[in-house]
């Protein structure tokens, strides 16, 4: 038997009993040691507010309607930054014994089909629970890096700081999402990256990894208009990278950037957009706007640019910055069953965390 999170209705949340099923012959059994929680999709599910519990979403079509709703309570295993122990295997694709990437979602243990599920043994030089970023959080980050690459080199894409070397970068939303995708803009010689953000604690959580930060009360956007002007009339950031769910956070992006300039999205908006004014800057300065979420890679790059190869360039930037996201991003571990009540107080924000760690019965050496 393991555990698995369980949501039973907004605001109630539990640990419950899931019957484990053999390991089969090609697959192998991980006992969890790290689990990420992913606070900006995860308490959608928690507030009730994420759209697939109000419709269903038609993936041939594309479209949400109404009517029964893709998702309903109890919905568990949500989470996908998942490392676990092998410790039953019957596949020579991986040992017993090794440390994994995965995104099974907050369970104690798992059963893999490596035919259908996706795992990244995780190198021996990386720090075990830094593993929760390298199936799917890292990625997602390193596909926002890649559409900027796109934008700017169409499908002649040849390494995922294409998009940002040389250039003047600002990152909105210090979250999870934003401080990885300044650390990839920084890896990859972006010749300036500026996060913004309205909390003071997580812009020291950015400067501490490196970047320049503004708070939203500066008004940065003359702030750096003022400071970056490319020609008569071209003023502001060469990219954007918008990584919070908020409109007025859209609205800012906007603002930044200069003329025929792009805003990559890779936040998950579940209210309306009152405050961004497509009749202002996005129309006066003829901006684009890109949702670049891990789904889905630029057209034209998927054969060269699959999530493998994303989930490898985030393992170098853990390398990289391991010791700094460590120190300064993950800031809350608890134990697994503990997990029900840190969710909870994360959604009535009772409680703040950057990144927020379940850790359970087997431990990695490195911590």
């Amino acid at each position: 038997m393991g555990e698995v999170l369980s949501i039973e209705a907004p605001g109630e949340i539990t640990l419950v009993q899931e019957r484990l099923t053999r390991v089969p012959d090609g697959g192998f059994r991980v006992a969890t040691t790290h689990s990420g929680i992913s606070a900006g999709t995860e308490l959608t599910y928690v507030k009730g507010s994420n759209p697939y519990l109000t419709s269903s979403w038609d993936p041939a079509l594309g479209l949400f309607t109404r009517g029964t709703p893709s998702i309903s309570y109890p919905v568990r295993g949500i989470g996908y930054m998942q490392v676990g122990m092998v410790v039953e295997t019957r596949t020579r694709v991986v040992r017993e014994g090794a440390l994994v990437a995965m995104a099974y979602g907050h369970r104690s243990a798992y059963v893999a089909d490596p035919m259908a599920d996706r795992f990244v043994e995780l190198p021996g030089d990386l720090d075990g629970m830094l593993g929760i970023y390298v199936a799917h959080m890292g990625p997602i980050c390193a596909n926002g890096l890649l559409h900027a690459a796109h934008d700017l080199h169409g499908p002649n894409v040849r390494d995922l700081g294409d998009g940002v070397r040389g250039r003047r970068v600002v990152v909105v939303g210090a979250g999870v999402v934003g401080l990885l995708t300044a650390a990839f803009a920084m890896a990859h010689d972006a010749a300036e990256v500026v996060v913004v953000d309205e909390t003071p604690a997580r812009l020291g959580v950015a400067e501490a990894l490196g970047a320049n930060v503004l708070s939203v009360e500066d008004d940065p956007a003359a702030e750096l208009k003022h400071r970056w002007r490319h020609a008569p009339n071209d003023r502001g950031a060469d990219v954007v990278f918008q990584c919070r769910g908020q409109a007025r956070a859209l609205a800012l992006a906007l603002k930044l950037l200069r003329p025929q300039s792009t805003v990559i999205d890779l936040a998950f908006y579940t209210r309306g957009a009152d405050e961004v004014r497509f009749g202002e800057e996005f129309h006066h300065n003829g901006l684009t706007l890109r949702c670049a979420q891990i789904g889905r890679v630029p057209r034209g790059l998927a054969h060269a640019w699959d999530r493998e190869r994303l989930s490898h360039e985030t393992i170098s930037l853990l390398r990289r910055y391991g010791g700094l996201l460590r120190e300064h991003v993950i800031t809350d571990v608890v134990g697994f069953a503990e997990g029900p009540r840190l969710l909870a107080d994360l959604a009535a924000r009772r409680r703040h965390a950057v990144q927020a760690v379940l850790r359970d019965h087997v431990q990695d050496e490195g911590g």
